[in-house]
């Protein structure tokens, strides 16, 4: 099984780049500016309809990571109503108050997905203990993913980290996918420690800007650099 590529998408128009490239999913965001935030149902459809790439589909309706009782009934209804445009999973993730995985929060959305895979985002990253954040996450029910830079700074911050969880734990490294500014040469040192998954946004598009469609040819770099990696770490 290949590794996966997973790239962000804004809207249809990235749609194009990502499959020539050779993107394996769609992580669909609005609003980069705060870091990804809830996208409209009509993105999602129109995305469903500009290619067969699985697409999966942020939940989080503020910049922060924690989250209110009137706030999370509006993002059960969002779900319901994006897995009818043509979600094929979702990426979540609270925390509480005291900067502690938010269990509660996280499982009362989890539940209205109808047994949809799932990523937790980089929620984790901003943890205040990350060793008790990792013994809590991976449990929770439909996971399948955990987007991390192994730091709140990104990836050149937590790169050492990522490879340490990933080469002391099998499942850790089975469900690490690596983002939050991922480096070209992060890819090698995470494939050798295990991690099989990763994320890339800014990196795939024409001058790292949000306003410029992904481009294929960078995509394509991306897809023969961690397809490389992965098979000399085999």
């Amino acid at each position: 099984m290949r590794p996966l590529l997973e790239v962000i998408a804004l809207g249809p128009g990235d749609a194009p780049g990502a499959v020539d490239g050779g993107a394996d999913r769609l992580e669909v965001v609005a609003d980069m500016d705060a870091d990804g935030l809830t996208p409209s149902v009509d993105t999602v459809r129109d995305l469903k309809r500009a290619c067969d790439l699985p697409l999966r589909v942020m939940l989080r309706a503020n910049d922060g990571f924690t989250t209110s009782g009137s706030e999370l009934e509006r993002l059960k209804m969002a779900a319901y109503q994006l897995a009818r445009a043509g979600a094929d999973g979702f990426v979540l993730g609270f925390l509480g108050l005291n900067a502690e995985i938010d269990v509660e929060a996280t499982l009362a959305l989890v539940d209205e997905l109808d047994g949809m895979p799932w990523t937790f985002h980089r929620a984790i990253d901003h943890a205040l203990d990350h060793d008790a954040a990792w013994e809590v996450v991976p449990g929770l029910p439909g996971l399948d993913a955990i987007l991390t830079g192994g730091s709140a700074r990104g990836a050149a911050s937590g790169l050492d980290e990522l490879c340490s969880r990933a080469a002391t734990s099998p499942q850790a490294a089975e469900l690490i996918m690596a983002g939050g500014g991922l480096e070209a040469d992060h890819v090698p040192w995470l494939a050798r420690a295990g991690v099989r998954r990763f994320h890339v946004g800014r990196r795939v598009r024409p001058g790292g800007s949000w306003k410029a469609y992904i481009d294929a040819d960078l995509v394509r770099s991306w897809r023969t650099l961690v397809d490389d990696a992965v098979a000399a770490a085999l």
